[in-house]
């Protein structure tokens, strides 16, 4: 890890886990000082090894991580005597579509593999992850999602 300047820092690699022993009794000690910054990240943004983002302390943060390691929630990434940076990963949304009939599930299941949609099966509907506003999902569904034929709502995780 490298810092370039006062407000920009860049990431070169993980420390370990906020909660991991040999780095949660300074992260603590920083926490009660307001000296312990947080990165908050989409689920989506995860898998991503080089990307630039700004701190909930509005520091321009720039990571570019080796291919073997991979972001997690409390993943610290800067950490030394007076400041700790933490990362976050925001919750993932769901768009739940339960179809009414066997063939609007089959028309579901055709337009989500077109559009590459990131899903999960659960209970007899599909999840759809929300990475865009939920009605540009339902707008390439067309005329598929109209209560008649879907029941749509938004869930805030993915039953396994």
């Amino acid at each position: 890890m490298s810092q370039s300047d006062a407000t920009t820092l860049r990431i070169n690699r993980i420390l370990g886990g906020a909660r991991d022993s040999a780095l949660d009794a300074q992260i603590h000690r920083l926490s009660h000082r307001g000296a312990v910054d947080t990165l908050l990240i989409a689920a989506a943004d995860v898998p991503r090894r080089r990307f630039r983002a700004t701190s909930e302390a509005g520091r321009t943060i720039e990571i570019a991580l080796p291919r073997a390691e991979t972001l997690f929630d409390g993943a610290v990434l800067w950490l030394d005597d007076n400041h700790a940076l933490v990362l976050r990963v925001a919750p993932q949304r769901w768009l739940r579509l339960r179809p009414r009939t066997s063939d609007d599930a089959l028309a579901l299941g055709y337009h989500a593999g077109n559009l590459h949609w990131r899903v999960r099966f659960a209970e007899g509907a599909l999840l759809v992850a929300l990475e865009a506003p939920a009605e540009d999902y339902l707008a390439r569904l067309g005329a598929l999602a109209t209560p008649g034929r879907l029941h749509c709502d938004i869930v805030d995780h993915a039953p396994c």
